[in-house]
């Protein structure tokens, strides 16, 4: 049953703590903020991307208007 999960994309109580508990293991307590913060501020930077990446075109329609 447990091995019919893994396959079929179910994620149970135990394959999480497992993910957690290697997380811990490989980057410990105190580098876990550090990469958390990175992570936050790469998805803030994406966002301001992808928003710069509309401006122009609505810009463009006000201009040939």
């Amino acid at each position: 049953m447990i091995s019919l999960n893994i396959f079929l994309g179910m994620i149970g109580p135990w394959q999480i703590a497992v993910v957690v508990i290697l997380v811990l293991l490989l980057f410990g307590g105190k580098k876990i903020p550090e990469l958390m913060r990175g992570l936050g501020s790469g998805i803030k930077e994406f966002k301001d991307a992808s928003r710069e990446d509309d401006e122009p075109t609505t810009n463009q329609k006000k201009e040939n208007n």
